[in-house]
């Protein structure tokens, strides 16, 4: 396979794809793919802005055969690579390769509870779940895979799917009457047999964890595991490996309990009396942190914390409960099935607070929020617990198929006893030096390399750093920003992207550029974050083709808007991570007592990967142009900015506004 000549001005893919473009950084990271494959290596590629690390990764999977699992880092990713990106490779490559597209449980209409909904219409909460649950019993039928993004007219976040879709907790699984049909088994079906399933990462380590469960799962047949959107991966691991219990959990099952009981055992109890003392108990965990929202680690609660006792009252009243639904779990699998919720409940609230184990040091922590508390357990080494389940994914034999259980003289793939394990994003390293991501995931054994974007910076890119902003913790930060912004606002014709670190910024930020633009009557619709679903939001400032949008951490990655809709992004200050993250705090605590500088070997590397992320919103084609403003002086007066904007783009650099605006107005 001559890979120079498929991705050439002459080759397939060049027919295939209008605009296209020959790069020597995409061949050599695809010739970089192939080699993991054939040698079954372990490989850590990042790929700058243009490079096209998508083909360069499906060619040589398509091609060399083997099952291959790609996990992208979002569902809207996700849907892109296998619905644009992974079909016109296929085609333009013509090889004949069956895919499949994966999502989580909650993705998929679950025919048992919408059964549920139907029949009991005091579970809905308002005429629009009414009108909603009317769209989706016509949508049903209709549709072949029951996945609630085919039915638009639903809006994503609509209340209702959260009444007619499964969780983990709730699903009866086998003991379903419609498990035959279930949409969630007829989508790992097609997944099992295709030979390139696209996931996302928080699907993956979810399959990784079934394997404990006995549920037949996708990863030991697979030769190639790419995952695209890597960076994000901590994060999601941080977050599987870990375990949760939550007020919300708690009520879920309340409700599920009492409706459930009613009207299945109502001879077994009178069900509201059995189940108010668990009602009483779970609120009270809320009371216990007054009206302030906070988080803290086990140890800063204080041994005489009245969550102690409250936790204990829950327990006892959970365990009331329990015993009931253990007496009648015989009657029907809904009993059954909360049973065994209420006994995984109960071992969650025991193992909170418990020792922590020997073989997998772990954080015990609370994150009060408005309305409930969730009770967390954390691993503080996320490599630990990855390598272990990688090592574990290793020693499986592949599962045998039925073709060839039928085929037993079939000649097997030269590369099935080798499995890839392919890691890949624009943004892994800081000034290529890889160890930050190495070591937080444990692949100490990963061949690393990088590419630099093909997009002329210099010419293309301005990044402008603003004199006399008050630094980040002034209370009148996000005013100077908006304030400094203005004349390049006004410049450049809207525009804009104005990206903040919190939410609360982003409410301050708004409110300030909706005042100024009713004073000036600007022509520039001013978005937020939170006023519409984030696609919605994308649409209608790409229709504009004017306006200014400000948003938090979900616009910081996964956006792509080319050409002249977005040419000014403004980030008002560092990413780095919120003080009051107990995890954090524990890792950083923990690097210091080894000897290490936990500031700049965790902290600033993750303000770099974020900040790269931010910056990569601007410069998305060879003919994009414009300005990237950053309002946060310590990336020129703190020693460690200049390792910080070094690992930037190589923009043209400035600090002087009439350079920025006579620079926009160019554009």
């Amino acid at each position: 396979m001559d890979l120079a000549s498929l991705f050439s001005a002459s080759g397939p893919l060049a027919r295939a794809f209008d605009g296209y473009r020959e790069r020597t950084e995409q061949i050599e990271m695809s010739q970089s793919v192939l080699e993991a494959i054939r040698e079954g290596k372990t490989v850590v590629l990042e790929a700058g802005t243009g490079v096209g690390k998508t083909a360069a990764y499906l060619v040589p999977s398509l091609l060399e055969g083997g099952k291959v699992i790609i996990s992208t880092g979002t569902k809207a990713l996700q849907d892109q690579l296998y619905h644009r990106d992974l079909p016109a490779v296929r085609d333009a490559l013509a090889v004949p390769v069956r895919t499949a597209l994966l999502k989580g449980r909650s993705n998929y209409l679950c025919w048992h509870h919408l059964d549920r909904t139907n029949q009991d219409a005091t579970l809905l909460a308002s005429r629009q779940e009414v009108k909603d649950l009317s769209l989706i019993n016509r949508f049903v039928h209709l549709s072949q895979s029951g996945d609630k993004a085919e039915c638009p007219s639903v809006p994503e976040h609509a209340t209702i799917w959260a009444r007619v879709t499964s969780t983990r907790e709730n699903c009866l699984g086998s003991e379903c009457k419609h498990y035959t049909e279930c949409f969630v088994m007829k989508a790992r079906r097609e997944a099992q047999d295709a030979d390139v399933v696209v996931v996302n990462h928080h699907l993956f380590f979810a399959d990784l964890m079934l394997r404990e469960e006995g549920v037949p799962e996708l990863l030991p047949n697979a030769q190639t595991i790419i995952f695209d959107e890597a960076h994000q991966l901590p994060d999601t691991a941080t977050l599987f490996f870990g375990d949760t219990v939550s007020s919300a959990q708690l009520m879920d099952f309340l409700r599920d309990a009492l409706a459930t009981g009613q009207a299945q055992a109502r001879d077994a109890a009178h069900w509201p009396d059995l189940l108010a003392p668990l009602d009483r108990a779970t609120r009270d965990l809320r009371l216990c942190f007054g009206t302030q929202l906070q988080r803290l680690s086990h140890a800063q609660l204080g041994d005489d914390h009245p969550l102690f006792p409250a936790l204990n009252n829950l327990r006892e009243a959970l365990l009331a409960v329990d015993e009931v639904l253990e007496s009648q779990a015989d009657r029907s699998p809904e009993l059954n099935q909360l049973h065994r919720r209420a006994q995984a409940l109960r071992q969650q609230l025991i193992a909170w607070g418990a020792t922590d184990r020997v073989d997998e040091p772990e954080l015990c922590w609370v994150d009060v929020g408005t309305h409930g508390i969730q009770l967390h357990r954390t691993p503080i080494s996320i490599a630990d617990v990855f390598t272990r389940q990688r090592l574990g994914l290793e020693s499986q034999e592949p599962a045998e198929t039925d073709e060839a259980a039928e085929n037993q003289d079939a000649p097997t793939h030269p590369y099935t006893h080798k499995r890839a394990w392919i890691f890949t994003s624009a943004t892994l390293a800081v000034k290529n030096n890889f160890s930050h991501f190495t070591h937080g995931l444990g692949l100490d054994d990963a061949e690393c390399k990088s590419w630099s974007s093909p997009y002329d910076y210099p010419v293309q890119a301005m990044l402008y750093v603003p004199q006399g902003i008050p630094t980040p913790n002034h209370p009148d930060h996000t005013q100077a920003v908006v304030d400094a912004a203005l004349p390049l606002i006004e410049a450049n014709r809207g525009r804009a992207f104005i990206l903040c670190t919190s939410l609360r910024a982003v409410g301050k930020a708004t409110e300030r550029l909706k005042d100024i633009a009713q004073q000036k009557s600007w022509p520039y619709p001013i978005l937020q974050q939170g006023d519409a679903p984030r696609p919605t939001l994308l649409e209608d400032f790409r229709r504009a083709g004017n306006a200014v949008l400000v948003g938090s951490h979900s616009f910081w990655e996964g956006i792509d808007v080319k050409g002249d809709a977005l040419t000014l992004v403004v980030i008002d200050k560092l990413p780095f991570a919120p003080p009051d993250d107990p995890v954090l705090a524990k890792r950083l605590e923990l690097l210091e007592k080894a000897g290490g500088n936990p500031f700049m070997e965790h902290q600033v590397p993750q303000a770099i990967i974020a900040l790269k992320q931010g910056a990569g919103r601007l410069i998305r084609s060879e003919t994009d142009r414009g300005v990237l403003m950053i309002c946060d002086t310590r990336l020129i007066d703190r020693p460690y900015g200049r390792r910080i904007w070094q690992s930037l783009p190589p923009m043209k650099r400035t600090r002087l506004e009439a350079e920025v605006v006579e620079f926009l107005h160019t554009l």
